[in-house]
């Protein structure tokens, strides 16, 4: 029966249905599920740095074999790259609807201040689908390895934000840390869109809104710095510094939120950098006579 309420946001209950697919898949119920560093897969930090080695020499690699070769025929590429950016539009849409029925309950109920800090917030339920968004993000690798088959150019904001986010979900799942929700809805909404449009475009569909899914990353990583910083400060100031004003302590590590912040930061300032070369018409004019002076 179809019925709204914050624990049904969708009218239906869907991680009941999401266990049975996972039970399916796996042959264990979702509720045995717990991350334990050097038994879940992908758990140690051997495992994630090997995984960002292995992902540089394959781009970087590949681009030096590339060199020699054409580049595969986009027809070569064409079903393939559908298929990438389509499962990962209805997978990203999957976690994201999961995601906002177990965080929408906290929310209504105990507030929103309970929610990004309260410890209990981290529940199982929660740990499994962090867990599965951080594996969506070594498949996300894959983005990268279409573009050196293309023979496009890497530029250092795709594979910094690729490698790092993974680091970033390894590291928020390591450090338990509550407001790991806000990035990955957040996150997983743009991704949505973001795929789509490759998906869409991949078949030569003219999207007119490639523009506002800059705007969109950007607009995530400012509401991104503005929750991770609040709790990062009433963290610090209730343990290390009381008499400043707080609002208690926070769920995680110090370590695990000063990472957190840093690498927003930086994805907020190469973001905007991004979108003021592509989308600024003087820059962009600038640019393309630049380069045309070189080819002359």
């Amino acid at each position: 029966m179809i019925h709204f309420s914050p624990e049904q946001p969708f009218g239906i209950r869907l991680y009941p249905i999401f266990e049975k697919g996972y039970e399916l898949v796996t042959g264990t119920p979702a509720s045995s599920f717990a991350f334990t560093p050097g038994v879940t897969p992908f758990s140690t930090v051997k495992e994630v740095i090997f995984s960002c080695i292995i992902y540089f020499m394959l781009i970087f690699g590949g681009q030096v074999v590339m060199k020699a070769m054409p580049a595969f025929k986009p027809q070569v590429l064409k079903t393939p790259f559908q298929i990438h950016n389509f499962l990962l539009t209805v997978v990203s849409g999957a976690l994201l609807v999961l995601l906002v029925e177990q965080v929408l309950p906290n929310v209504y109920h105990n507030g929103l201040f309970y929610a990004i800090c309260e410890p209990s917030a981290f529940d199982q339920k929660v740990e499994l689908l962090y867990y599965l968004n951080y594996l969506v993000k070594y498949w996300e690798l894959l983005d990268t390895c279409f573009l050196v088959a293309k023979k496009k150019k890497l530029e250092f904001l795709h594979y910094y934000h690729h490698s790092l986010t993974m680091v970033l979900c390894y590291t928020q799942l390591i450090g338990k840390s509550t407001v790991s929700w806000v990035p990955i809805v957040l996150n997983l909404s743009v991704h949505v869109l973001m795929y789509y449009y490759y998906f869409r475009t991949a078949a030569g569909a003219k999207i007119w809104w490639k523009k506002y899914l800059t705007t969109m990353q950007i607009t995530q990583f400012i509401i991104d710095l503005c929750a991770c910083y609040f709790c990062t400060y009433t963290y610090f100031a209730y343990t290390n510094w009381p008499w400043l004003p707080n609002m208690g302590t926070c769920a995680g590590t110090e370590g695990t939120a000063l990472f957190g912040c840093a690498l927003l930061s930086s994805y907020l300032v190469l973001f905007i950098n991004f979108y003021s070369k592509t989308y600024n018409p003087h820059k962009a004019k600038l640019a393309q006579k630049a380069k045309s002076g070189k080819t002359q």
